[in-house]
């Protein structure tokens, strides 16, 4: 009796400390590992703080920092829903480890990736990389595509101290926000996950001025070819030169539903002798976001006083009304959106905004900016949003933004 009672004791000490185990994930930073279609192995670093049944993440890219507080855990089984871009993990604990799917939900299919993650681990490529063959820090002249006319034109810039490299890719839509990766010999790796996109990059440095073979995985399938050569005077198309108004036209105007279902117009009361930003944007979109973020806690809050009035134009991935509803609903939690956010019901894939807002001629991308003074006439357009990734861009946008904004507020 008393060896059964001992092996009973040893038995449940040894099933309630693995039940116990399993009811936090261990504090501190992890390294996680989404893996596409070829295999590649995207990593990220995130850090768990917070004791059982209230604990929160948070995503590191370089110098930005992404709270995820809706960490569930039951059992064996760990569930994370971020708080943009309709996606989630559904994991389970393997020992300390986690492993499981990041599911990003779609209109009509969802994209899955298999994911892993270690706790304890702060490294995000190699815990002892090669010594660096070059530093590639500065700005350079990219192109992704063959290499044929028409291909994307970007600008790349680059921080790098030791083997860490942290930095961006700007376009004439936006910017791949921040990337963090190392520099290892004469290889180079970049990487970013901010819950909704998850990009790496790989290329060869011939040299101080030239990149090539480069490699950028996009999502779960998604592969294109990219080079560079340093270029300190690389600068993109002036970004209020890309859309305009079709000749004939001075002014826009619409109607559509808010989150509430309640129609809202740009000739309503409210926004007459107003200046009004309207903002074209998806909850899809990450530059949508930056741009969010800005518009709220620094424009909106700065400049609503003075007579500036903000709309959100909500371009979401379906015409399920309560789809869209829902996914905009979460942007407008997220940021405390103090402004009406729209719903378009048109798709992007559809040949929207331009459908929607026919007075607009060459559409190029989300997001864009539409400046209307106060006699409703559209005074600029501006396309794309270069974020906080992006430093000294983002910093020129916000003073030529804010500048042309007092040059409005002062016209009788």
């Amino acid at each position: 009796m008393k060896i059964k009672a001992v092996l009973f004791a040893v038995t449940f000490f040894i099933y309630t400390t693995s039940a116990s185990a399993q009811t936090k994930l261990q504090t501190g930073v992890w390294r996680g590992i989404l893996k596409t279609s070829s295999g590649i192995a995207l990593p990220f670093n995130f850090n768990v703080t917070g004791a059982a049944g209230s604990q929160q993440l948070v995503i590191i890219n370089g110098d930005e920092r992404f709270k995820v507080t809706d960490v569930k855990i039951k059992g064996d089984s760990v569930y994370i829903h971020m708080p943009l871009f309709d996606s989630e993990f559904k994991l389970k604990f393997e020992g300390p480890d986690l492993k499981g799917k990041w599911i990003k939900h779609g209109a009509t299919k969802d994209a899955v990736m298999d994911f892993t993650a270690q706790p304890h681990t702060s490294y995000r490529f190699f815990s002892k990389p090669d010594k660096p063959a070059f530093n590639i820090s500065g700005r350079w002249s990219a192109t992704f595509g063959d290499g044929k006319p028409g291909k994307d034109e970007l600008v790349g810039e680059f921080k790098q101290s030791g083997s860490k490299l942290t930095g961006t890719f700007l376009s004439t839509t936006g910017d791949y926000r921040y990337l963090e990766g190392t520099v290892a010999g004469d290889n180079l790796y970049l990487s970013c996950f901010d819950g909704g996109h998850a990009y790496i990059f790989t290329a060869k440095i011939n040299d101080a001025n030239t990149i090539s073979d480069g490699r950028l995985y996009a999502g779960y399938a998604g592969v294109d070819e990219w080079k560079a050569v340093k270029n300190a005077n690389a600068k993109l198309p002036d970004a209020y030169s890309l859309t305009a108004l079709k000749p004939g036209y001075k002014k826009i105007d619409f109607t559509f539903k808010d989150i509430n279902g309640n129609k809202v117009s740009l000739s309503d009361e409210r926004f007459k002798n107003k200046i009004v930003i309207v903002q074209i944007l998806g909850s899809w979109c990450p530059n949508c976001m930056d741009e969010t973020n800005y518009l709220v806690n620094r424009y909106y809050a700065k400049y609503h006083q003075k007579g500036v009035e903000v709309i959100g134009l909500a371009y979401e991935r379906t015409k399920d009304f309560s789809k869209s509803q829902k996914t905009v609903q979460q942007l407008k939690t997220h940021f405390n959106v103090p402004y009406p956010l729209l719903i378009t019901g048109f798709t992007p894939s559809n040949g929207d905004p331009e459908k929607s807002l026919p007075m607009l001629a060459d559409f190029k991308g989300f997001p864009t900016t539409i400046i209307v003074d106060k006699k409703g006439e559209v005074r600029k357009i501006h396309t794309g949003f270069s974020g906080p990734g992006t430093g000294g861009y983002y910093i020129q946008f916000i003073n030529e933004f804010e500048k042309l904004t007092d040059e409005l507020l002062a016209e009788k």
